[in-house]
C-alpha cells in the first residue's frame, strides 16, 4: 500500500519557512527512515568536519527500527527537517484506515502502527508542523530551496532518470537558485537552465533494494 492517495491532506498552514542570512559549514541529508546506525555514522563524519548546520529533505522516521531515537537525534543536533511522504503519513493517518492485502503488506502496516505508538502523540503533532519547503536566503544573494520531492510537488522526486522537460517541470516557476532534494535515494547535481538541482541521495535506505520498507 502506498501511503500516497490515502486521503492524506497537509495541514493549511507553514508550508514553507524561510532562514536568512545562513552562515558556515552545512549539511544536507535526506531519507534517514528510522536508521539510527546510518544517522549516526553520518553524524560522525560530520562532526569531524566541522559542520555547523544540518538539513533533511524528510522521510525521517519510517522504515527502520529506530524511529523515536531518530528523531531524539536529529532534535539534538538542532537539525532542521522538512516533512517527507511518510513523515505526513506518520502524522496523519491513522493505523485502521490501512486495509493490508498480503503478508508484506501486513509486516509494513505493523511497522507503521509501531512507529506511531512510540513517537506518540507529541512528537507526531511536531511533525504535522514540519514544513513542506524551507527556504536558506544565502550570503551571495541566492536563494536555496529544501524539499523533499520537488517544488511543485513535494511527494514527486526529482530522479537522476528523467530528462530536462520532465525536470523542469517539477521545477516549475520556483524562483530558488538551487533545488535540494531528497526522496529518490540516489544523489546526482544537475543544472536545468538557471536551476542547480541537487539529490543527496539517502542516509537509511539502499537504492539497491536492500532498503527497510518505508511505507505500509
Amino acid at each position: 500500500m502506498d501511503v500516497k492517495g490515502c486521503g492524506m491532506t497537509s495541514t493549511p498552514s507553514d508550508k514553507t519557512w524561510k532562514m536568512e542570512g545562513v552562515r558556515g559549514p552545512m549539511a544536507f541529508l535526506a531519507d534517514i527512515h528510522g536508521n539510527l546506525a546510518a544517522l549516526d555514522a553520518v553524524l560522525a563524519a560530520l562532526k569531524d568536519d566541522h559542520v555547523e548546520a544540518v538539513f533533511v529533505a524528510g522521510d525521517l522516521l519510517l522504515g527502520g527500527a529506530d524511529p523515536l531515537a531518530v528523531w531524539m537525534r536529529l532534535m539534538e543536533v538542532h537539525a532542521r527537517c522538512v516533512r517527507g511522504t511518510t513523515d505526513r503519513a506518520l502524522a496523519l493517518m491513522e493505523p485502521a484506515r490501512l486495509n493490508p492485502k498480503t503478508d508484506e503488506e501486513r509486516a509494513a502496516a505493523q511497522r507503521f502502527t509501531d512507529a506511531r505508538e512510540s513517537l506518540g502523540e507529541l512528537i507526531l503533532a511536531k511533525l504535522r508542523r514540519l514544513p513542506e519547503a524551507l527556504r536558506l536566503e544565502m550570503p551571495d544573494g541566492r536563494e536555496w530551496v529544501l524539499v523533499h520531492g520537488s517544488p511543485m510537488d513535494p511527494d514527486e522526486a526529482i530522479t537522476a532518470d528523467l530528462d530536462d522537460e520532465e525536470v523542469g517541470a517539477l521545477i516549475g516557476d520556483d524562483p530558488a537558485d538551487v533545488v535540494i532534494c531528497g526522496s529518490g535515494h540516489v544523489p546526482f547535481v544537475r543544472a536545468i537552465d538557471h536551476v542547480t538541482v541537487v539529490s543527496v541521495g539517502n542516509v537509511g535506505a539502499s537504492p539497491e533494494g536492500g532498503a527497510p520498507p518505508t511505507t505500509p
